[in-house]
């Protein structure tokens, strides 16, 4: 028998990670204790500090619609940029920082924090990146991977439209997405595997806790899982959105796909599984170009253009985002598919260039321009 789900099951949460910079020369700068301090009593648990001392994490709580989420992430990020203001800093929404380096962070001394660098070893202390999550409501345990099997296909375009971290350590590295160079390092990253099932989904996983390898399936990092806390898919490969406005566009197409996923299954029908392997190839494409050379459309057996593709997204879901109130939301893709935080970044850099400023300058330049972006839709 078909089963049948009410919109009110498809709610949202998202998580953003935020650096910290110098209000005046834009480099990046270790939180002080009072800023969490302030932070915390404006927004209590919705606010936390990172691996990263130079890092803020925030969640909205549990949003009925994108206009929930809408008004949460931007008390938010209005709270944070407020709060930061006083210490003479700004945050910036970007997956990694145009010229800080790595060597230079400490991270916050925290137990888990520190347990992650005893783990971890070497591969941790490169991890100033940051990234953006997104969580969609699905009661049914076996749903959620049922979902997770389908909507792995869709990852790679939700990269390509997110992509924010063209930059590292002062040099352009050629890629969209620099940030996942960085995390698939990693252990228990990349794609999920292919559960079945979640019995198999758990049996698998309750090998490494029962171990004593990971305390629970938060040391879990895929781009896409079951939420170790909330009855939710959790898509994880995006990096974060500078503009409030494009994160709120992706978690809208998130939330919609989930919503397609089951509304297919209620009618019998379903999304190909493709195997990791041919997804890892759009995963890459993602990284590298972002939407500029477009990605695999297996059922076409072609590279079809960026545009093209979101198009198809937005005429797929259509249904879903008219019952679930984001059709504006979806529309924005349209110029994201176009331009992304990482063409932007460029853009903004070869135009101090051609005007005579030095490389340093045009570095600057970049995250001068992430907190203008930051603040435009305060």
């Amino acid at each position: 028998m078909a089963q049948h789900f009410a919109d009110d099951h498809f709610t949202l949460g998202i998580e953003e990670e935020y650096l910290l910079v110098n209000s005046e020369t834009y480099d990046l700068a270790e939180a002080p204790p009072g800023l969490m301090e302030a932070c915390t009593d404006k927004l209590e648990g919705q606010v936390s500090p990172e691996f990263l001392k130079c890092q803020i994490e925030v969640g909205t709580g549990i949003c009925p619609t994108i206009a929930d989420a809408r008004a949460d992430l931007k008390r938010l990020r209005g709270t944070v940029a407020e709060c930061a203001a006083k210490f003479g800093l700004a945050p910036i929404a970007v997956s990694c920082h145009p010229f800080a380096d790595w060597k230079d962070q400490k991270n916050t001394d925290r137990d888990r924090y520190n347990q992650l660098a005893r783990d971890l070893g070497g591969v941790v202390e490169r991890m100033l990146i940051c990234g953006a999550h997104c969580h969609v409501g699905l009661p049914d345990e076996d749903l959620r991977i049922d979902v997770m099997r389908q909507l792995t296909y869709f990852l790679p375009h939700l990269l390509a439209l997110s992509t924010s971290s063209p930059f590292w350590q002062g040099r352009d590295t050629g890629l969209a997405s620099y940030r996942l160079t960085v995390f698939d390092n990693l252990p228990r990253t990349g794609l999920p595997p292919n559960f079945g099932s979640f019995g198999e989904y758990s049996r698998t996983v309750d090998v490494l806790i029962d171990l004593g390898l990971i305390e629970d399936t938060s040391k879990i990092w895929w781009d896409l899982r079951p939420s170790a806390n909330f009855p939710t898919v959790e898509t994880r490969i995006c990096d974060v959105s500078p503009r409030l406005e494009d994160q709120l566009a992706l978690s809208a197409l998130i939330q919609c796909l989930v919503r397609m996923l089951c509304r297919l299954r209620g009618l019998n029908q379903r999304w190909r599984v493709y195997d990791r392997f041919l997804v890892n190839e759009n995963r890459w494409r993602a990284q590298r170009y972002g939407v500029a050379e477009g990605l695999i459309d297996f059922g076409a057996g072609a590279v079809v253009p960026m545009r093209e593709l979101v198009d198809e997204l937005i005429t797929l879901t259509e249904e879903d985002a008219d019952a679930l109130g984001c059709a504006a939301e979806l529309e924005r893709l349209r110029d994201m598919a176009v331009e992304t935080s990482a063409d932007r970044q460029r853009k903004v850099l070869n135009g101090t260039l051609d005007a005579g400023g030095d490389r340093g300058a045009a570095m600057r330049s970049v995250v001068e321009h992430l907190v203008d972006e930051f603040h435009a839709d305060l």
